[in-house]
């Protein structure tokens, strides 16, 4: 993407007007507004189906990842008419409005035009418009604390991973573009948002229960022990959000949130390394491309395996002891 002040160009049949191209917005690597616009691009084809018709938050850095950034759900008047919206009511913790009217990021011209905003990171609901109530996935925030090893991290990421094949279900992983990873089981949109958080509840129990030396559920950062990993299964909730795969963050380097092989998960669980957002901060805009070009999406196509949840209630009632 060449530096200039604007530039008029014509993405899937929209003219848009893009500005300040040459704006450094990772200064430490000089990757421009262009850059970030030039990346979305180049993965919009994988990036584009985890994001459809769901509730949009943007995060914006007008002056870059060292400047001022804000959060911006309700979607900006000068939004052009043909980007589409949903209107839903609001979380009570999340705004005084009663209603927000959210984008929806459906193709490459709206996220050309959100990244034309310097909006960096694109966060979106567990569900989407059509089932609004209904999640089509649960999710495992698995956040390391201080001192904890790419070894423990990997092994209790694994950890998830037996518990729930054990019960019948398919998760995928990928790391959050920090220091963590996320664990997720693809749903059938049939289940509302407190039945996927208790789902999660009894699965993370079992989890800390077969590795207590290794997780926590503590909240309160000051009463964690160090070197364990934070098991964070109360993300899933109405107006919640996560950042999808392929997802920039506004970090050094510009790494992105990236889906992994299990078997990249059990290498993870075989290093001895301490510094986990240094092992993730790999996949950055400089490479993702390439990756996704010969290795595609991994939690495309028929890996997102959309499931039931009461065969896993059952097993689990059976296997667990479960009243």
């Amino acid at each position: 993407m060449a530096a200039s002040k604007k530039s008029v160009v014509r993405v899937g049949g929209r003219e848009l007007t893009l500005s300040n191209l040459d704006k450094v917005l990772f200064p430490r690597d000089r990757i421009t507004k262009g850059d970030l616009i030039a990346y979305y691009t180049d993965v919009a084809k994988w990036l584009l189906p985890h994001v459809q018709n769901r509730p949009l938050t943007l995060q914006r850095f007008p002056d870059g990842i060292d400047g001022p950034s804000f959060f911006e759900k309700q979607k900006p008047k000068f939004t052009p008419a043909w980007i589409p919206t949903a209107r839903t009511a609001a979380a009570y913790s999340q705004t005084r409005a009663k209603e927000i009217d959210y984008l929806l990021c459906n193709d490459l011209a709206t996220l050309t035009w959100c990244a034309n905003l310097a909006a960096i990171v694109l966060h979106v609901w567990y569900s989407r418009v059509e089932t609004i109530e209904h999640p089509d996935f649960a999710l495992f925030d698995l956040d390391p604390w201080e001192g904890c090893t790419l070894k423990t991290l990997g092994t209790v990421a694994l950890g998830f991973r037996d518990v729930l094949t054990e019960v019948g279900l398919e998760p995928l992983v990928k790391s959050s573009g920090g220091s963590g990873l996320h664990v997720v089981v693809p749903l059938t949109a049939a289940y509302d948002y407190e039945t996927i958080k208790r789902f999660g509840q009894i699965v993370a129990e079992r989890v800390a229960a077969e590795l207590p030396e290794l997780t926590t559920f503590e909240r309160t950062t000051a009463r964690r022990p160090s070197g364990v990993v934070y098991l964070d299964y109360v993300q899933v909730g109405r107006g919640k959000t996560v950042v999808p795969p392929y997802v920039v963050r506004a970090r050094d380097g510009a790494p992105v949130s990236m889906p992994l092989d299990w078997d990249e998960v059990e290498e993870l669980a075989r290093k001895r390394g301490a510094d986990t957002e240094r092992a993730f901060g790999r996949w950055t805009i400089r490479n993702a491309p390439q990756r996704l070009e010969r290795e595609g999406d991994l939690w495309g196509g028929k890996r997102w395996k959309e499931a039931k949840l009461e065969g896993a209630l059952r097993r689990a009632r059976t296997l667990w002891e479960m009243e």
